[in-house]
Order: structure tokens, then C-alpha cells, then sequence
């Protein structure tokens, strides 16, 4: 092999070799051989390390030694080693030689010259003109395998490459090639036993071999030999056009029921069409909608909502956001209310559960994060246990965001180095156990305020009852403690109510409630806006998203612009 660095541009002749039995030599006990001697193992062959006997053996090379996965000779290489340790039926002589050796050992290049003249594929660390092989940055799913080389320019980069490929991939791949393959090959015995067809199963050993000119021929009536093996043909055509997200999708009943369709006659536009008259399982989609402003809607929540059958949404997902459902989608909004929030839950559960059943697809969208005093992870339990797994998406959660929108940093140096994020209400209406003040901690309430005076006293006051009360070591919270009240965060109608702990209630009391809002205590409430020495200050509106409309429509029209030119 030439020095890849002065190579004229020739291209590797990439191969997938068969190593099962084979014996693997390892010159060198390094991680890098370690390394060489976990592929082999993967790849079924038998690794033999060469090196002499020293204390730092790395450990998973020692590991494989202790449990005879692999030989270890104690000693330096020797030129015979070649050609006594293989196997007796390719007379001893070894099948594959890695050579891990660092730096410029002088038995890098003696090995390779053997491995040269006897033919023996050779690998030598950090040597490329040395090299008759190099080993490929890998990704594999079941029976697929797919190797990235950038002829030694850039391994690194070859392994980016890698991870960007598999990222695109769908999940389940490989056991739908798995599913695909032990299909087409049972129909080709029902075929070639019953006298149908004659020839081999067409690129069952080759890959490297592309589609026939005749892969799309007409089929007619009166073409006998063609039409025998229709059901060959149709599997390969959805091998061929249907979309990867789908085929790694595909279940054995739509596998059987496009197969009994085609062998039945009824041709190949019913069949391509069948596709979507095939009973499918349904699918569910957990997801957050975000703090309020459309705006603020991910992408992938987007496009969730704009595909999916039927939404079940939390009553506080605002309108705005409500808007960007199609009007064909049917939409049911949670009836909860105090006192009736678990009822209302199993209602929606069991919606859910019907919707599935029939093959729909359920958007289960909530407001801020799913996850976050969402329920998410109930309702991902019960649907699992029913066997309908749920995505689960992202959604950006007020508890962060509605601080930004507020101008509140709720971390800032010097002032706060850690954000607690809490419930203002626990299970069955009870009150939490409030935490107890930490000078540098910003405190983020959600579902507060409908019992915001009880909250401010629980972390203001000791209980007068203290005895065999763990809260009596609590440091309670000083009434000046900055804080701040932010209801209906990213709306056009948000609004922020500056004040501290002590007249946090009374400012409550006097403005009126706008939900939904959060409570946040802790000095970062006043880094930025401070209300020097008011009772409360009130701020209405939000205009952080104002110009970046139209600042997007001008970046878009002078890009158009550009292309034009």
C-alpha cells in the first residue's frame, strides 16, 4: 500500500472480511492493543498478544487473558511467530497481524516487510506507508454495519462522520433488515421449491451489487416467468422507495398483509397505495408548549402538532398557542379543576388510551416542560404499560424562562450561585416542606399563589407547635428577601410584580390575580431591577420577542436577493 500522504488519489478497496476463527496476532500491550484485541474478540477471531511480561498490563487486556479470551506469550516477537501460531488448517501461519508498537521501534517496519512477502495483512500504528489495511470507524445495528475511512487524513474526523451518519438513522434499522431478510428469503424457498424460480437468491452474498435495468420491467399479463415471483419483486420495491423511518417501522402483519394483497393480483398501484389502509399502531407524543408566546414553540413540538390525529391539552396552554393546531385536528382541553385534577387526569389517560387503540396519533401537549410538575413521567408509565411507548419532547419551562422574561438572572456572581426549583403545592392539596435560606440561592415557586400567603409565612415564620417538628432547624427566610411575582411569562399580557417577602402578599392582594404565574425569592430578584425602597413595583407587557419578526423577513429577503444575483 502506498503512503497515504502521497497517494494520486486511488480508492481503498473497502471490503467486509469474514474473521470468525481466525487468529489475530497483537505485537505490543498497550491500550491500542487492548483496543485491536476487543475488535478481534467482536468480530469472532482468536487474539494472540505478543509482549514481554511487564506490571502495567492494561486492564482489559488483562481481563481478556484471565478469561481465556485471549493467549498472552510473554516475550519479545519472533520472526517464527508468524508462521507457528496460525491455524493447521492455513498451515500455521497467522491470519492477521496488528502491530501497536510506539514511536519508531525498529519491529514496525521488519514486521510489516514479513507480512508483505507472505501475504499477511498488516497494521502498523501510526505508520500508514507500513500498512496493507486499516480499520474503519464503524457503526453497527444487528446485521448492519457501515465503515467510514478518510485514508489516514483524518481518523478523528472519520469518527465525526460516523456519529453523523448513525445520528440520521432511524432507530430499529438493523432488526428491519433482520425482518426484511428472513422474509425474503422464506419466499424464495416457498418459490424456487414449488418450481417458480431457478436462479439464486439475487445479492444475498453481494452488496456491493445495484438493482438490474430490468428492476422496474412491466409486468404483464401473459408474462408467466415474471409474474410467478411477484412477491419477490413487490418486497424488493419497498426495500427500494419506501422511506427508512418507515421500513424500520414495519410490522410481520404489514409485511403479510402487502404480501397476500400482491400475491392475490390485485396489482401494483393497490399495493403501493395499501400502504396506508394497513391497520397501524398508534403513536403518542408527550411534549411541552412552552411558556406561552408561540414564539417559543420547538420545532419538533411544532411539527408534532401539525401531524397529530387528536391533542389532548392542559388548560393552560394559551390560545396563542392553541391557534397553530389545524382546524381538521380534533382537540380536547383538560376539565380540571380543585379538587378534580386526578379525575380529570385518568379521563384524558383513558382518551388516550382509546385514540391509540384505533391507530391514531395523540399529542399529549401541556404547558411549560412534560416533565417538570408536568406529569409527564405518570403518564409515560401508563402508556408504556400499555404498550404504547411515548416520545417525549422538550418544552421550554416558565421556571427558567418567565425569570429571563422578567429580567431576573437567576444566577449572577456574588449574588446567586445555585436555583432551586420547587412546588407550591403537593399531593392532594398539601403544603410542601419549604426550604430553608441559603443567602446565594434564587427560589423558582410554581403553582404558588393561590396559597401565596401560607408560603410566605411557612418560610418567614417558625410553626408555633415546633416540638418533634423537623422545621424548627430550618433557617427561615428575612422579610426583605427580594422577590418577585411573574404571571402569564412571554404573553403580551405578562406581568411582574417587584416587591420582597414581607409585602409580597399585600401586592397580591391589591393588583388581582392573572394566571398562571410563579413566585421567585432570592437577592438576583433585584440585580437588575431594584425598587429602591417601594412596597411593590408592577410591570406590564412583554416585549422581548419585539423586531425579531421583521429582522427575520429582512435577513430572508436579502438571502432570496442574493440568490437571485
Amino acid at each position: 500500500m502506498r503512503d497515504s500522504s502521497s497517494a494520486p488519489g486511488y480508492a481503498p478497496l473497502l471490503a467486509a472480511w469474514s474473521a470468525e476463527s481466525q487468529v489475530h496476532l497483537i505485537v505490543g500491550a498497550n491500550p491500542l492493543a487492548a483496543a485491536r484485541c476487543i475488535k478481534s474478540l467482536e468480530v469472532g477471531a482468536k487474539p494472540i498478544i505478543i509482549a514481554p511480561d511487564t506490571g502495567d498490563l492494561h486492564y482489559t487486556l488483562s481481563e481478556s487473558i484471565t478469561n481465556g479470551s485471549a493467549q498472552w506469550i510473554r516475550r519479545e516477537f519472533r520472526d517464527d511467530d508468524l508462521t507457528t501460531l496460525g491455524r493447521d488448517e492455513v498451515d500455521r501461519v497467522v491470519d492477521t497481524v496488528f502491530v501497536t508498537l510506539e514511536g519508531d521501534h525498529p519491529l514496525k517496519a521488519h514486521i510489516s516487510g514479513l507480512c508483505r512477502r507472505m501475504r499477511i495483512p498488516v497494521n502498523v500504528s501510526d505508520a500508514p506507508g507500513l500498512c496493507t489495511f486499516t480499520l474503519l470507524a464503524t457503526y453497527s445495528d444487528g446485521p448492519l454495519h457501515i465503515g467510514i475511512t478518510t485514508s489516514g487524513r483524518g481518523c478523528k474526523l472519520a469518527s465525526r462522520i460516523k456519529r453523523e451518519i448513525a445520528s440520521s438513522l432511524p432507530p430499529n434499522l438493523g432488526a428491519a433488515i433482520d425482518k426484511l431478510g428472513a422474509v425474503r428469503k422464506s419466499l424464495w424457498k416457498e418459490d424456487n421449491a414449488a418450481g417458480l424460480c431457478y436462479s439464486n437468491l439475487e445479492g444475498e452474498e453481494d452488496d456491493s451489487v445495484g438493482q438490474k435495468h430490468t428492476f422496474n420491467t412491466l409486468v404483464k399479463e401473459d408474462d408467466t416467468s415474471t409474474s410467478k415471483t411477484r412477491r419477490i419483486r413487490w418486497l424488493s420495491q419497498i426495500c427500494e422507495y419506501w422511506p427508512l423511518r418507515k421500513l424500520a417501522a414495519i410490522t410481520n402483519t404489514e409485511i403479510e398483509e402487502i404480501l397476500t394483497a400482491y400475491s392475490s393480483g390485485k396489482g401494483d398501484t393497490e399495493g403501493l397505495n395499501g400502504v396506508k389502509k394497513l391497520s397501524r399502531k398508534g403513536k403518542i407524543v408527550l411534549t411541552g408548549s412552552g411558556p406561552g408566546n408561540p414564539d417559543l414553540v420547538t420545532r419538533a413540538t411544532y411539527n408534532a402538532i401539525q401531524n397529530a390525529d387528536i391533542i389532548l391539552a392542559d388548560k393552560l396552554v394559551p390560545a396563542p398557542v392553541l391557534d397553530l393546531i389545524p382546524r381538521r385536528t380534533e382537540v380536547h382541553i383538560a376539565r380540571k379543576f380543585p379538587g378534580n385534577a386526578d379525575q380529570a387526569q385518568e379521563e384524558f389517560l383513558q382518551m388516550g388510551l382509546k385514540a391509540l387503540r384505533q391507530g391514531r396519533q395523540v399529542l399529549r401537549l401541556k404547558q411549560g416542560d412534560p416533565y417538570l410538575y408536568g406529569r409527564g413521567g405518570e403518564e409515560f408509565d401508563f402508556f408504556q404499560a400499555e404498550g404504547f411507548t411515548p416520545v417525549v419532547l422538550p418544552g421550554i419551562t416558565s421556571a427558567l424562562s418567565a425569570s429571563l422574561f422578567a429580567d431576573i438572572p437567576v444566577t449572577h456572581r456574588g449574588v446567586s450561585d445555585q436555583v432551586l426549583i420547587c412546588t407550591g403545592t403537593g399531593r392532594k392539596g398539601a403544603a410542601p416542606e419549604p426550604p430553608s435560606y441559603v443567602s446565594t440561592q434564587t427560589v423558582v415557586f410554581l403553582m404558588a399563589l393561590h396559597r401565596l400567603s401560607s408560603l410566605v409565612e411557612s418560610l418567614t415564620t417558625q410553626p408555633t407547635d415546633t416540638v418533634n417538628d423537623s422545621s424548627s432547624s430550618r433557617i427561615l427566610w428575612p422579610k426583605d428577601t427580594p422577590c418577585a411575582i411573574i404571571e402569564r411569562a412571554s404573553c403580551p399580557d405578562q406581568r411582574v410584580i417587584r416587591s420582597t417577602l414581607e409585602y409580597v402578599c399585600m401586592a397580591f392582594e391589591a393588583e388581582g390575580s392573572r394566571p398562571p404565574g410563579l413566585l421567585v425569592v432570592g437577592k438576583s430578584c433585584h440585580v437588575l431591577h431594584n425598587i429602591n425602597g417601594q412596597k411593590w413595583v408592577v410591570e406590564e407587557g412583554f416585549h422581548g420577542l419585539d423586531g425579531l419578526h421583521d429582522e427575520t423577513k429582512e435577513i430572508l429577503m436579502n438571502v432570496k436577493d442574493r440568490g437571485a444575483e
